[in-house]
C-alpha cells in the first residue's frame, strides 16, 4: 500500500467511533429512535413506490412535496390561532389530537393538491409527446429544484415575508413530549407513539385501498399492463393522477409527523431534500414498487441508521443512508421483497 493511500487509512480511521459497546448499551433506545424515523420515511416511500409500479418514474421531486406538506400543516397550526413555539398540550388529548388532526389534513390537502399540479404540468406533457424515460428522470430533478427555489425567493415576496425564504419557519410545537412506559430502559414517549402508530395505519390503509378497491384494481392493473387496462376501459390518465394524490397525501401527513418529532429548524426550503433521499433508499431497499416493501425498508433504514449513527459517530448517520442504498443496488437490486405493484394481490 503507498504512503498516501497509508495516510488516507489512518485518516479515515482516526474519524470513525466504532463505538460497538455504545450500540449495545443503547439498543433499545436505538431501536425505538430509528422505528420512529423509519415510519416516517416510509410514509414517504410508498410516494416514490407508487407513482414507479405506475409510471416506470422516480419522482425526485416528491421530497419537494412533502416540504410543501410541512409549510401547509405550519399554515394550518397558524390558522387555528397558533404562533411561534406555543404548546397546547395542557389543553387536553382530545382537544391537541383534534388541532394536529386538522393540520394534518390541511398539509395533507396542500400535497395532494401539489402533487396533482406536477404531475399534470411536468409529466403529463412529457407523456402526450412520447418521451423517453430519461426525459422525464431530467425533468422530475429539474421540478425538485423548480419547487425549492419557489419557495427559497418567490414565496416570501408573495406572502410579505412570512413564509418561505433563507431562515427557517419558528415552529408550532403542539405536544409537549412526555415518557408514557420504559421498553428495556428505553423511554417510549408520546410522540413516539403517535408517529408510529399513525405512519402504520396510513400504510396499511394504503395498501387496502390499493388492494380491495375498485380504484385500487385499476391502479394494479395499469402497472401491470396499461395497454390491455386502457382496452379493458381503465383511464390510464385518471389511474395516474390517483397515484399522484395518494402519495402527495401521505406526504402530508408525513410532513406533520416529521414536524412532531423535529420540532427545531425543519421548516425551509430545502428541508425535504435529505429525508426524500432517504425515502428513496427505503423503497428501493424494501423493494421499489411494493407498498409493504416501503414499509419493511422504511423501519429497516431508519433502525440501521440510527445504529449506524452511534457505531460509527454522529457524523456518518446520513453516510450510512447511502452506503445502504449501494449496497442494496449491488447486491439485491429489486429489494428485499422484490414483488412489484402489478403483481400485488388482495
Amino acid at each position: 500500500m503507498s504512503s498516501s493511500a497509508t495516510v488516507g487509512a489512518d485518516l479515515l480511521a482516526k474519524s470513525i467511533d466504532f463505538n460497538g459497546s455504545g450500540v449495545v448499551h443503547s439498543f433499545w433506545e436505538l431501536t425505538v429512535n430509528g422505528l420512529t424515523y423509519g415510519a416516517i420515511y416510509a410514509l414517504v416511500a410508498v410516494g416514490y413506490t407508487l407513482v414507479y409500479g405506475v409510471l416506470r418514474l422516480i419522482n425526485f421531486a416528491h421530497s419537494e412535496i412533502f416540504m410543501l406538506g410541512m409549510f401547509g400543516t405550519y399554515v394550518g397550526l397558524e390558522l387555528l390561532g397558533f404562533t411561534g413555539r406555543a404548546d397546547a398540550y395542557h389543553q387536553g388529548v382530545v382537544l391537541t389530537v383534534c388541532y394536529l388532526g386538522v393540520a394534518m389534513l390541511i398539509g395533507m390537502a396542500v400535497s395532494g393538491v401539489a402533487a396533482v399540479g406536477l404531475e399534470r404540468v411536468a409529466y403529463r406533457p412529457l407523456r402526450k409527446r412520447g418521451a423517453k424515460p430519461l426525459a422525464f428522470l431530467i425533468t422530475a430533478i429539474g421540478m425538485s429544484f423548480v419547487i425549492q427555489e419557489f419557495v427559497h425567493y418567490a414565496l416570501p415576496k408573495l406572502t410579505g415575508n412570512k413564509l418561505g425564504g433563507t431562515n427557517a419557519q419558528t415552529n408550532i410545537r403542539l405536544v409537549e413530549p412526555a415518557t408514557q412506559f420504559t421498553i428495556g430502559g428505553a423511554r417510549i414517549d408520546n410522540v413516539s407513539i403517535v408517529i408510529v402508530v399513525a405512519a402504520v395505519l396510513l400504510a396499511v390503509g394504503t395498501e387496502m385501498f390499493i388492494n380491495r378497491s375498485k380504484f385500487g384494481r385499476s391502479i394494479r392493473a395499469v402497472a401491470q399492463d396499461p395497454d390491455t387496462a386502457t382496452l379493458m376501459g381503465v383511464s390510464r390518465e385518471r389511474v395516474i393522477m390517483l397515484t399522484f394524490l395518494i402519495g402527495g397525501l401521505l406526504a402530508g401527513a408525513a410532513a406533520l409527523l416529521y414536524t412532531l418529532l423535529r420540532p427545531a429548524g425543519t421548516i425551509v426550503f430545502n428541508g425535504g431534500f435529505l429525508l426524500g433521499i432517504k425515502a428513496f433508499s427505503a423503497a428501493v431497499l424494501g423493494g421499489i414498487g411494493n407498498l409493504r416493501g416501503a414499509l419493511l425498508g422504511g423501519l429497516l433504514l431508519g433502525v440501521i441508521e440510527q445504529y449506524g449513527q452511534m457505531f460509527f459517530g454522529n457524523q456518518w448517520k446520513d453516510v450510512v443512508a447511502y452506503a445502504l442504498l449501494v449496497l442494496v443496488l449491488m447486491f439485491r437490486p429489486t429489494g428485499i421483497l422484490g414483488e412489484s405493484l402489478g403483481r400485488a394481490r388482495a
